[in-house]
């Protein structure tokens, strides 16, 4: 692993820190013991993230070190670039928590794994592409984030007319998706955009787990 001496990966703001040293503080065999964050995937249009306590010692070769103080700070070397420049604060909504503010997006190829390329190519950014991302995020997300869930535009072909959209968090692997999205995602869509001619589901929901519907 390599110590940096200017860490410039994280940043840590007052209260953040101190809700960060109190945690480790309660921790058994806290002085060996260090913040570990890296990233575990996409939700949304951004990263998803973990933070953990974790021995020093365990850092592997490749990871980046940095320190806070007396806070060691382990990042993983798979997320080193993806979290330059971020910083860690503390929110007092939803009951109050750590956020991680990066200004760093997945990549396109990030947001969308084994995704056909010529699929992602049509891209979210025509007219009815903005509609649907509308639709989605102010009516769809809402209503099935009461089950986790959550459902992106990963693409619209605006010559066809169809939507391709990826189901992610308690959507993902639900072996009640297919319902979820005929009855109600691609009727929701369909509402708003009446030219839409089909409303396709490219999850890889192989890969999922959901904590209500067991998939075989």
């Amino acid at each position: 692993m390599s110590t940096l001496e200017t860490f410039d990966v994280l940043s840590l703001t007052d209260e953040a820190r101190t809700v960060v040293r109190e945690a480790l503080a309660a921790e058994a065999n806290h002085e060996n013991l260090a913040l570990w964050v890296e990233v575990t995937g996409t939700r949304g249009p951004g990263y998803a993230y973990d933070l953990y306590f974790s021995e020093l010692a365990l850092a592997p070769g490749d990871a980046v070190v940095g320190r806070d103080g007396d806070l060691a700070i382990v990042v993983p070397a798979t997320s080193v670039e993806r979290l330059r420049g971020s910083r860690l604060e503390f929110s007092d909504e939803g009951g109050g928590g750590l956020v991680l503010v990066n200004p760093n997006a997945p990549t396109r190829e990030e947001m969308n794994p084994g995704i056909p390329e010529e699929i992602v190519a049509y891209g979210v950014e025509g007219p009815l592409g903005l509609v649907a991302t509308r639709v989605l995020d102010e009516q769809v997300n809402p209503a099935i984030a009461s089950h986790g869930g959550r459902c992106d535009l990963v693409a619209l072909d605006e010559e066809a007319r169809v939507a391709y959209v990826r189901l992610g968090g308690g959507c993902q692997g639900c072996a009640m998706s297919r319902m979820t999205l005929s009855q109600g995602i691609e009727s929701m869509l369909k509402e708003a955009i009446p030219e839409l001619t089909g409303v396709v589901d490219v999850t890889d929901h192989a890969s999922g787990a959901n904590p209500f519907y067991a998939h075989e």
